[in-house]
């Protein structure tokens, strides 16, 4: 650190790192640009030109290994997270990773491992956590408004939305799945942390691929490569079990004929009380005086937009030595329940977690 400043390294200059460098250039107090770097380089210069990077890297290795930097961001294609992760660990450096943590469960576990070696901070970037609708429900739920919650449902349906057709996106080596392990991951993370974190120990799940392999439900995000491939799910569908008795049932899609407002979902059943979110309305619902109440939620005056909380937090927690909310254990909480998803879909049962790390 230099004049209390954490000096940042961003690996990835492509639309989420660019999005990562909008955000912390909002917060000069607390952070200086030292290092960019990308697959392709004059992308990263012309981030370096934009943002005021100090140093442009020729790669990754180059940029995690300088003396110069406290923390990384990686936003590259699922499959360099752990690689890059382990390495920046082992480095020293403090790090922010995208969703999901690993491109599976065995390399999430590494990144657990390097974590726990090196004492620095591992944060997934989960920005959906800090919505204003998920914190305030967060809230109720940590006083006790709903009671016991035993049931939840979850998702996030696309009508039409495949990103990037033939990219990384839709290759299961670079991606390591469809909507799933893309968007869905982002609602299972959500389910869980609403639910007060309970241990998932067994799945039952399946994915299906009806539109992407005929070049159907194709949306605007990303670049297409016609001449690649796709090779991952477009729908997804499991029920979760946890310790505690209680369950999550998740489904996503990238593209599905139905009748769909493209909203994430979540929808918590507690003995005392619910919650529900349809994308940006949230409610609490009880019963009073035999009654059913429903309580809209509303934002907060000056609400900051969620990746500023975010970033603030990962600053925050590189300061104080203390663990994120979106930890690593939280990112391979996620990955072991995709990954016994899938598994559960090729053999047509009941996958029992793996928490051996």
């Amino acid at each position: 650190m230099v004049n209390d400043k954490i000096r940042l390294g961003i690996i990835g200059a492509g639309a989420i790192g660019n999005v990562h460098l909008d955000t912390f250039s909002k917060l000069p107090e607390s952070v200086v640009f030292q290092g960019i770097t990308d697959a392709y380089l004059p992308l990263a210069e012309q981030r370096a030109q934009e943002y005021q990077v100090k140093t442009v890297f020729n790669s990754a290795e180059e940029l995690i290994h300088d003396p110069e930097i406290d923390a990384v961001i990686i936003g590259v294609p699922n499959k360099w997270h752990a690689p890059l992760a382990v390495q920046a660990l082992k480095a020293g450096k403090h790090v922010l990773v995208e969703k999901p943590m690993g491109i599976d469960s065995e390399a999430a576990k590494e990144i657990v491992r390097a974590q726990r070696e090196s004492g620095k901070v591992v944060m997934v970037g989960h920005q959906m956590r800090w919505q204003w609708q998920i914190q305030q429900i967060k809230e109720q739920v940590e006083k006790g408004s709903l009671g016991r919650i035993y049931n939840a449902k979850t998702g996030w349906f696309r009508r039409k939305g495949i990103p990037g057709w033939g990219s990384w996106f839709t290759t299961k080596s670079e991606a390591g799945g469809g909507p799933l392990i893309d968007i869905g991951v982002h609602m299972l993370d959500l389910a869980l942390y609403l639910m007060g974190n309970p241990k998932p120990v067994s799945v039952f799940g399946s994915t299906y691929a009806e539109f992407g392999p005929n070049k159907k439900g194709i949306g605007s995000w990303g670049t297409p490569n016609w001449d690649g491939q796709y090779d991952v799910e477009d729908l997804a569908t499991a029920l979760i079990k946890m310790e505690d008795g209680s369950t999550l049932s998740l489904e996503v899609s990238w593209a599905v004929n139905m009748d769909t407002s493209n909203d994430p979902f979540i929808h918590l059943m507690g003995s005392e009380g619910g919650a529900s979110l349809d994308g940006n309305r949230a409610k609490i619902l009880t019963e009073q005086f035999d009654r059913a109440i429903d309580l809209e939620l509303s934002p907060k005056d000056n609400e900051e937009e969620e990746r500023i909380q975010l970033s603030k937090h990962f600053i925050d927690c590189i300061l104080e030595g203390k663990q994120p909310i979106t930890s690593a254990m939280t990112g391979l909480t996620n990955n072991l329940i995709l990954d016994a998803i899938y598994e559960s879909s090729k053999t047509g049962r009941e996958v029992i977690l793996d928490w051996n790390i």
